[in-house]
């Protein structure tokens, strides 16, 4: 309805008996419910100058909720939240680990079992309910409340270490313009007498020591701090403002930034994929990754990984989700954006395997030409003495370049001559197939393996700029969604400033993330990334299936999607949600707490005498700390739960307010009222007028524009931000259903 429109009266005699259902059915059908309207009964007197007075001072008091300006802006934000670091550094290690092409069959499996039917939930409570996390699990059940307030922490938690990689990330995009890149070869130590390459350097290489000493300088341990390191704390302050100024404003702001930050990454990656596919040896890498070996596919943790790696992919039990979808239209059709970004998201991991097994053939190529010759070089020094010259076939040329085919038919010949003494030649392996079989994955693939192999592109410094830039617009398009899971709860509920607050939570979380960029700051992340994330957002979404179709019911759930999207879901969803989700999902659990008990919690260090990583033991305070991070992210849940079984907090503490909702509207009910067994039969809970009538009440009834009660009443709990129907001084309303 337009906000300049009068309010429409209603005289109700008392032989009249109307349903709240009935007035709001005869709602004028041009009236847009994606704007705020409320339903005022009162016993205000019959004045057209109250009632105009009444509705300026709603008008001016109320807001409406943000709303993202198209739909292309949304998805858009959905794909960026979803698509992040892991497509790229952890979803081809899982290709290559579990099966090459064969893995992406139980993927695929898991993401129709799994991911498409608990994004399409995240999102549909979100736009029903048209609140951040908090708000949207204690409407579907006050008593699992703590669900929302459990998302935030493991958000807040995330955040803190997420925002620290896209730091890691914009160092590198800061060295790469230079030629030759920073990385490329080993530094030199001069002395009095000499110069000779540094021994940290010579033991590993030069892309190994570049970022353990000149990026992260880190410590033998966890436990030896070593102090700040200065360049990585810049680059933290750098990343945290870069947050901080796109989500000021909510989705006004970061809704634009998503144009760029979303899209850029897949015109890097194309580049990437274009130019990996005309290098020598990319066809080896990828026909190396599409070999199947279905052998693996029958081993239950193949299925775990996967199911694992859906689970992560598409952010769900974060929040953001929910934050997002939130601020959409109620008739959006939510079921086409869950499948359509789930498969966008799968694509964009395809394609970034497809990039990253192209780029690694290529280095695997180069890697193993230097291992050809400096092999030929041993070869050489040993003929006449150790190897007679009629072994070396004679179209073998040492003057020039000695091909990989030539070589292995040359060390065939000496294998099956020399036999046992072969070895005393003390010849290195070559193999593409070895190189290519060293998985990697996280920070060894996007700043050690990767970076190694974009020193042999032409133009290396140019590809180096490009990719780095793609790794913090990934990490950003994440840590938007991130945000927005911890602001949109705390603003809904307890009505804050948005600027203040996220002004200071990036202020927060950069104070806290300094434990990160310390020399041993890099064993920190590895540690929350174990341990805040996993077990924690496993069990939130375990709550949040059993939430929806337990507790508030598969079949009221699909009436409220039929009545928000216009048709009924396929019933699918139905047997999903009821029965095959939560039975995976606690399977998934089980065995993650399996694993997780059966492997002792150790990190890797790096050791600088060694060069080279070793698997260490947490300390006694650094398994304190493990317990800890997983005890926090999930304390909200049962304190929450206590407080409300035992009646200690109500609905009138915290701000929180009951919200019911019915034909795409909201209604806002009384915190404080008294459950009448005899009120459950009204038509709030969906009664027909024939069954169940409505008390009649005696005073006036009007429609008007706006989500904000008279002067004269007290303030929607809803606040600022509260929109829809408003049902003020009306006791002994029940609690409807969604």
């Amino acid at each position: 309805m337009p906000k300049n429109s009068k309010p429409v009266k209603r005289e109700l005699d008392d032989d009249v008996t109307e349903s709240v259902k009935d007035l709001l059915s005869n709602e004028d059908s041009c009236d847009d419910s994606f704007k705020k309207s409320s339903l005022i009964v009162s016993d205000v007197p019959e004045d057209k100058d109250k009632d105009r007075h009444a509705e300026e001072a709603c008008d001016d008091a109320e807001e409406e909720r943000p709303a993202w300006n198209s739909k292309l802006q949304y998805i858009l934000a959905q794909v960026g939240f979803s698509v992040g670091l892991g497509n790229v550094w952890r979803f081809p290690y899982l290709c290559q680990k579990n099966g090459g092409g064969a893995y992406l069959v139980p993927y695929l499996i898991l993401l129709v079992l799994i991911g498409i039917p608990l994004f399409f939930l995240e999102l549909a409570v979100g736009q029903r309910i048209r609140r951040g996390s908090i708000g949207v699990w204690n409407y579907i059940s006050p008593r699992m409340g703590g669900i929302g307030f459990a998302s935030c922490v493991v958000c807040f938690f995330v955040a803190l270490y997420y925002n620290v990689i896209i730091g890691w990330s914009l160092f590198y995009f800061s060295q790469s313009f230079q030629q030759p890149l920073p990385w490329k070869e080993c530094p030199l130590e001069k002395t009095s007498n000499a110069t000779y390459v540094v021994p940290e350097c010579e033991k590993s290489s030069a892309t190994t020591y570049y970022w353990y000493r000149e990026a992260l300088n880190i410590s033998n341990s966890i436990s030896e701090s070593g102090g700040l390191n200065w360049k990585m704390t810049v680059c933290l302050l750098a990343a945290w403002t870069m947050v901080c100024l796109a989500m000021i404003k909510g989705i006004q702001s970061s809704g634009k930034v998503m144009y760029f930050s979303s899209l850029f990454p897949y015109v890097v990656l194309i580049c990437f994929l274009v130019r990996a596919l005309l290098l020598e040896g990319s066809v080896d890498g990828i026909r190396h990754m599409f070999t199947p070996k279905l052998e693996i596919m029958l081993e239950p943790k193949v299925w775990r990984e996967a199911a694992t790696q859906v689970f992560f992919a598409l952010g769900l039990g974060f929040g953001g989700v929910i934050a997002f979808s939130s601020y959409n239209k109620r008739d959006n059709n939510c079921h086409l954006d869950a499948v359509l970004v789930s498969f966008i998201n799968f694509f964009t991991s395809v394609l970034a395997t497809l990039v990253v097994f192209a780029v690694l053939g290529f280095k695997a190529n180069v890697m193993n030409a230097k291992c050809v010759a400096e092999n030929t070089k041993k070869i050489q020094g040993f003929l006449g003495y150790e190897i007679s010259h009629d072994l070396i076939p004679h179209h073998i040329n040492f003057s020039s370049t000695v091909s990989a085919h030539d070589y292995k038919q040359m060390t065939t010949i000496l294998q099956g001559v020399m036999e046992s003494d072969y070895s005393r030649l003390g010849l290195d392996s070559c193999s593409i197939e070895d190189e290519l079989n060293k998985a990697v994955q996280g920070t060894g693939l996007a700043f050690i393996a990767f970076t190694e192999a974009m020193t042999h592109f032409p133009a290396s410094p140019f590809w180096s700029v490009l990719f780095f830039l793609m790794l913090v617009n990934l990490g950003l398009g994440s840590m938007f969604g991130t945000i927005e899971g911890i602001i949109t709860p705390i603003v809904d509920t307890f009505k804050v400033r948005k600027e203040f607050l996220t002004v200071g939570c990036c202020v927060l979380a950069f104070s806290i993330g300094l434990v990160f960029v310390q020399r041993s700051g890099n064993y920190f992340v590895a540690m929350f990334d174990d341990y805040s994330a996993t077990l924690p957002l496993l069990i939130v979404v375990v709550l949040e299936n059993i939430a929806v179709a337990w507790v508030y019911g598969t079949d009221k759930f699909f009436e409220d999607l039929r009545d928000m999207l216009g048709f009924t879901p396929m019933r699918y969803y139905y047997y999903m949600w009821r029965f095959i989700t939560p039975v995976l999902l606690l399977t998934l659990l089980a065995t993650s707490i399996i694993q997780m008990a059966m492997t002792p919690p150790s990190y890797s260090a790096w050791v600088e005498q060694q060069a080279q990583e070793v698997s260490l033991r947490y300390p006694v305070w650094g398994l304190v700390v493990c317990v800890s991070l997983v005890v926090m992210a999930m304390l909200p849940v049962p304190v929450v739960f206590l407080l409300r079984y035992f009646n200690i907090m109500d609905d009138s503490m915290g701000g929180l307010s009951s919200v019911s909702y019915r034909k795409a509207r909201i209604i806002e009910e009384s915190a404080c009222r008294e459950e009448d067994e005899d009120d459950d039969a009204s038509l709030i809970n969906g009664k027909t007028p024939s069954r169940a009538p409505s008390p009649t009440p005696t005073s006036s009834i009007y429609r008007k524009q706006s989500g904000c009660p008279p002067p004269d009443a007290s303030t929607a709990p809803n606040g600022r931000y509260g929109i829809g129907y408003l049902m003020a001084d009306v006791p002994d309303m029940p609690e409807s259903d969604l």
